[in-house]
């Protein structure tokens, strides 16, 4: 392992093309590089590789379940020329579904929690997208944010509801593509895959595929933030308890089980729940040591995989992904004030408080 290492630091300006010229916007999906960290790989003796998901052209891993969920809406003949795409969102897959839009002529309608940072929100508007914040309430309410968008789909002609989170061509769209990359990018040397989840398919998708190449050898872990239920019910043996708490992370962690989750929750192998000051904390380290720029969801994921890395011990290669980067975040996570407020100031290391530049 010290020796590919080396090879790698010696020749850092070597990386090949991976293809032709790609087909506008669509084509550009996926295909991302797989990252090693170095010095955490290092620390911990163990392979530590993510998926660099923020080089997907639309910023960031949604940009795959985007493609997906429009693809399948249009073979299913759901979806015809002209026609309006509408979903609930909290970010990343509105911008994939605004950019996938845009590329193939449809209307973008995205509702979203009014919780989500403003830096999505202006991007989304300047792709063309039309946003409604709504009060974040629990998916149980009516008011939620994805029955509103289902409801407004119902009431317009040549219109989909693209239901991220229980339509299950989410999760197929990595089963076909994510899953299948890491697993070359390792040349089948993968010993574990762990992510957070929000709609399910990243894990799920992912999940299977891996499963299934590895003829089951590869674990799969799911990593969870503060406030979500998924880390209970997978420790559990499957139940489920209410949603309480929060977390700085965005669009990720889960009240229930959805579709896509369901796909793949009996062979998850394990969980670890992640707290927002070790992702805190990461996320500075990771721009530091590695020159970086990451989200939240990515530096919780990135923790997670250093602590499988110490549960399986020394010489195993441990997957992860990184979901998108900081850019959608900055005025947040590099905020003194908002640090301060909180409580996430003193989880940052001295030497890192240097990067909060944000008043």
């Amino acid at each position: 392992m010290q020796v590919a290492a080396a090879a790698l630091r010696a020749r850092p300006l070597s990386r090949a093309f991976t293809s032709r010229s790609v087909d506008g916007f669509v084509g550009a999906v996926g295909n991302t590089p797989l990252i090693r960290l170095n010095r955490l790989s290092e620390q911990t003796g163990c392979n530590i590789v993510a998926k660099g998901e923020f080089q997907n052209p639309g910023g960031s891993v949604k940009d795959r379940a985007a493609l997906g969920v429009v693809l399948d809406a249009e073979k299913r003949g759901l979806l015809k020329p002209g026609g309006t795409v509408v979903e609930g969102t909290a970010g990343n897959t509105g911008i994939g579904l605004a950019h996938v839009c845009r590329a193939r002529g449809y209307r973008c309608v995205i509702f979203m929690p009014n919780t989500q940072s403003q830096e999505k929100i202006d991007l989304l508007r300047m792709l063309g997208a039309e946003v409604y914040p709504v009060p974040a309430v629990a998916y149980e309410n009516p008011a939620n944010y994805n029955h509103q968008a289902r409801d407004f789909a119902k009431e317009l002609p040549n219109a989909i509801w693209t239901d991220q989170f229980d339509n299950t061509a989410n999760a197929d769209a990595h089963y076909r593509t994510t899953g299948p990359e890491i697993w070359a990018q390792t040349d089948g040397k993968l010993d574990a895959f762990i992510c957070a989840t929000g709609t399910g398919g990243s894990l799920a998708g992912t999940g299977r595929a891996l499963k299934e190449k590895s003829n089951g050898r590869t674990q799969v872990w799911l990593a969870d933030p503060p406030g979500s239920v998924l880390h209970s019910y997978i420790t559990s043996g499957g139940k489920l308890t209410e949603r309480s708490g929060g977390s700085i992370t965005e669009g990720i962690g889960q009240g229930r089980i959805t579709n896509n989750l369901g796909t793949f929750v009996k062979n998850i192998d394990g969980a670890l729940r992640i707290p927002d000051e070790k992702t805190i904390a990461m996320l500075y380290d990771l721009l530091d040591t590695e020159g970086i720029y990451l989200g939240a969801s990515s530096a919780l994921n990135v923790v997670a995989a250093v602590e499988l890395a110490q549960k399986l011990g020394p010489g195993k290669t441990i997957a992860t992904l990184l979901c998108d980067g900081a850019y959608r975040y900055q005025s947040r996570l590099f905020s003194k004030k908002w640090l301060q407020a909180k409580g996430l100031e003193a989880a940052i290391p001295e030497h890192l408080k240097k990067y909060a530049v944000l008043e």
